[in-house]
């Protein structure tokens, strides 16, 4: 049945672009110029006296794209190369990167944003997902690896051993824990090795067969922090699924979270970095992007809640005065723009204050930075007293 759904899906868009496309010929067979209506969205202002609704997926304006204006031709042209592409991998039920798309016509294209931009455009026309025009993430090599040992009596700071095992994937997102499913008929099974690191899928619209024995979600910036968990065997003695987008949330990342929220309906958990870049990706994963607005229901997580690394947490777990950095002004600059965003007075005023704390003090610090009490301080201490105290805002 799922199946002859998306095959439904698949052949409803594709007659809504030849029907576009029919318009377009029409027009200019009349002599006329086309006008391409955009509707054009956001997920925040810059104003937090604004009473505003940003949030919601309805339109906050919209752009007439024409060809007698010079500046939009080159654009036009752009959007129907890339939607001829789209047509192309939907027809023949394959699937391709924005870097695939680029490197079909470089010389046309000139840089990667004007692919991205067009992508954007087609998502809005045609009111769907970028998932449902065949376009997924790069795809990139990933190291998955795992702790080997006979026994837990193995498993100390002396005896510790690494396999680095080198696996081609669809991407370099990696997910671990008290979690199985399936994706287009391939078997992920976390369950049988809770401190193996698995790829997140790229084709989330086709994971099925959820089944998990987890108590709550952790997302974690950093593959570094990921790969600490995982030596620690966290997820042996927590009950938990733990994902990371490995820095900036990829859309497979956002959505495959999404998915994973909507059907174990479990807390999730987010810890980054104490510093602007931390707290970007913090309201990425909560809030959505900017660049992706339009598509803002599918890709974020609103019951996400922080659960550090705050500014405050650098007193209350006593890191050294050398483990913490000096803002740069371009940390400064960065953090005083995520201060006027509407959401941040609006809905979470307590990240608010945050922020403000760490710009009056002028310095952040890395998660790794609580090691210095013990390297696995972050997953026997700092993590688990954090969840049982529910100590993360939300």
């Amino acid at each position: 049945m799922e199946g002859n759904f998306q095959i439904s899906e698949t052949t409803n868009l594709l007659r809504k672009i030849k029907e576009f496309t029919r318009s377009i010929v029409e027009d200019l067979a009349e002599g006329k110029s086309p006008e391409i209506a955009i509707n054009r969205f956001r997920n925040y202002c810059n104003d937090p006296e604004a009473d505003c609704f940003c949030s919601s997926d309805e339109p906050k304006g919209r752009e007439i794209l024409t060809l007698r204006k010079r500046s939009q031709t080159y654009r036009i042209d752009m959007l129907l190369r890339v939607l001829l592409i789209v047509q192309q991998l939907l027809q023949e039920n394959r699937h391709g990167s924005k870097r695939d798309i680029y490197y079909m016509h470089p010389s046309a294209f000139k840089a990667q944003s004007v692919v991205d931009r067009a992508i954007a455009d087609i998502c809005i026309l045609f009111q769907c997902s970028r998932y449902n025009l065949n376009v997924v993430s790069p795809w990139k090599y990933c190291v998955c690896w795992k702790w080997v040992g006979t026994s837990d009596s193995d498993y100390s700071a002396s005896i510790r051993r690494h396999v680095l095992v080198l696996r081609s994937t669809l991407c370099c997102r990696l997910v671990m824990g008290w979690l199985k499913f399936r994706e287009a008929g391939r078997k992920f099974d976390c369950l049988s090795s809770l401190n193996t690191a698995f790829p997140v899928p790229v084709l989330v619209e086709e994971v099925e067969d959820i089944v998990s024995l987890a108590e709550y979600i952790l997302v974690v910036e950093k593959e570094t922090v990921f790969q600490r968990l995982a030596n620690d065997m966290f997820c042996k003695t927590n009950r938990c699924i733990v994902v990371t987008g490995r820095g900036y949330p990829d859309v497979s990342t956002r959505r495959f979270l999404r998915l994973l929220m909507e059907k174990l309906q479990l807390p999730v958990h987010c810890l980054v970095d104490c510093d602007p870049y931390g707290f970007e990706i913090l309201a990425t994963y909560r809030f959505g992007s900017m660049q992706m607005a339009y598509d803002i229901e599918s890709l974020r997580a609103p019951e996400m809640k922080w659960l550090g690394a705050f500014p405050s947490d650098s007193e209350i777990y006593g890191v050294p005065q050398q483990c913490l950095l000096p803002l740069t002004e371009e940390d400064k600059k960065r953090t005083e723009a995520m201060l006027l965003r509407c959401y941040l007075k609006r809905e979470m005023p307590q990240w608010r204050l945050e922020l403000e704390t760490m710009l009056k003090r002028g310095v952040k610090f890395e998660i790794e930075a609580l090691s210095v009490h013990s390297l696995s301080f972050l997953s026997e201490v700092y993590i688990p007293s954090k969840i049982r105290s529910e100590g993360s805002f939300h």
